[in-house]
């Protein structure tokens, strides 16, 4: 009777860490303005302010295996009278990427890690409003995942489409 034996065989070098592995190493105010340019008179105005945010996400490798994610939002109220107040924030994070397919780093660039720091971004701008003598402005949530597909196929139209006509 012949005696069977089951063999386990792997192509991983010995210790050899081949998972992807994505980390948050750390989290930060890289810059943060505040402008109350019409104060104290803002505070007696009964007209309530048009508030206008506007977006933008930003990647930049700083090593082989560390990028940096920074989310900047710009908060403009103003008011009949004239601006209310100016916020700009950037809120950058600092994240480990090791073994991540190359198609995998710009989703996770651009949805995915801003949408982890968001809430954090969306404090510091909520309380930075709040010292400066005005209700805090809770942002409502954003959906970067539907954001970046909806830019993704408009990039990908745009490339389908001719250049011009000869």
């Amino acid at each position: 009777m012949a005696e069977e034996t089951d063999h386990i065989t792997t192509n991983l070098g010995n210790g050899a860490d081949t998972a992807p592995q994505i980390a948050l190493i750390s989290q930060y105010v890289k810059d943060l303005s505040f402008e109350n340019p019409n104060a104290p008179a803002v505070y007696q105005w009964q007209d309530q302010p048009q508030i206008d945010v506007q977006f933008n996400i930003g990647a930049e490798r700083v090593a082989d295996d560390v990028l940096e994610i920074a989310l900047k939002i710009e908060v403009k109220a103003v008011a009949p009278q004239g601006t209310a107040f100016a916020v700009e924030l950037l809120y950058a994070a600092l994240f480990g990427m090791r073994n991540v397919p190359e198609e995998q780093v710009q989703p996770f660039m651009l949805a995915e890690a801003p949408r982890l720091i968001f809430p954090f971004a969306r404090r510091v701008l909520a309380d930075a409003i709040r010292d400066g003598g005005f209700p805090p402005l809770l942002l409502d949530p954003i959906d970067f995942g539907s954001l970046y597909m909806q830019q993704a196929e408009q990039m990908q139209q745009t490339a389908g489409e001719p250049a011009g006509h000869a």
